[in-house]
């Protein structure tokens, strides 16, 4: 909450026009294309990481994709995940949250303006239309983060169990799964300190439908989940 507050009261002018603009950007979405709203938002972030101490360095942005219609997997390690990747990554993409996030203030209008899906983890009935909904747009040319271990590991840089049902929307749609490796993204919002942070976002050779299409879900979440840990331990 200290980094937080520090990203405020160092952008303390440029707040009130920001939040204005995101309320606005975020009950108007269809007024905007998904670069207008990945360009404010990207703004916003860059405001932030500099008025926080947050440094990203990203590694590997030549293996996403030239061609829309990919999924993001990450590792989850803090509520700081999904910025450090807008942050770092050159293209748009949506994102698959859980619902319990889907009223805190400030986030609720950043998923709104990335028109994510709210999944409830305790209702198979919606999860399911969750997962052939993203596929759907997956296969129109729409990129999504979904993190597959469903919750922060709170383990740091140890990745916890990644589920195969995570990797279903992705099967369905046939479409290249490219892992991300994020290593000291829980530090920013997850410790109390505001000494200067270094977030590394390692995007990583992507696997093609060719390449997974005869592995069950659960092999794929494990060998997703080993490179993102092998990249971690080699970079920490």
């Amino acid at each position: 909450m200290k980094r937080i507050l520090m990203m405020v009261i160092r952008n303390i002018f440029l707040v009130p026009p920001m939040w204005i603009k995101l309320v606005y950007y975020s009950t108007h979405v269809d007024k905007y294309t998904d670069e207008e709203h990945n360009n404010m938002l990207k703004y916003i972030v860059y405001r932030a990481n500099k008025g926080g101490n947050v440094h990203i360095d990203a590694y590997g942005v030549e293996n996403i994709p030239e061609k829309n219609g990919f999924m993001f997997f990450p590792n989850h390690q803090g509520m700081y995940d999904a910025l450090a990747i807008m942050d770092a990554c050159p293209v748009p993409f949506s994102v698959v949250a859980k619902k319990e996030v889907k009223d805190v203030p400030f986030l609720k209008q950043v998923f709104a303006c990335l028109k994510a899906y709210m999944l409830d983890r305790n209702d198979v009935k919606q999860a399911m239309k969750v997962i052939i909904d993203v596929s759907n747009e997956v296969k129109n040319g729409r990129n999504y983060i979904i993190f597959p271990e469903g919750t922060r590991s709170k383990n740091g840089n140890q990745t916890g169990a990644f589920k195969g049902g995570s990797f279903k929307a992705a099967t369905k749609a046939k479409c290249p799964i490219v892992p991300v490796a994020l290593i000291d993204s829980f530090k920013p919002f997850d410790t109390n300190s505001i000494r200067k942070v270094n977030v590394q976002v390692h995007f990583l050779k992507p696997l093609y439908y060719e390449d997974y299409k005869d592995m069950k879900t659960t092999e794929i979440a494990e060998m997703v989940r080993q490179r993102i840990q092998d990249t971690i331990d080699k970079n920490q």
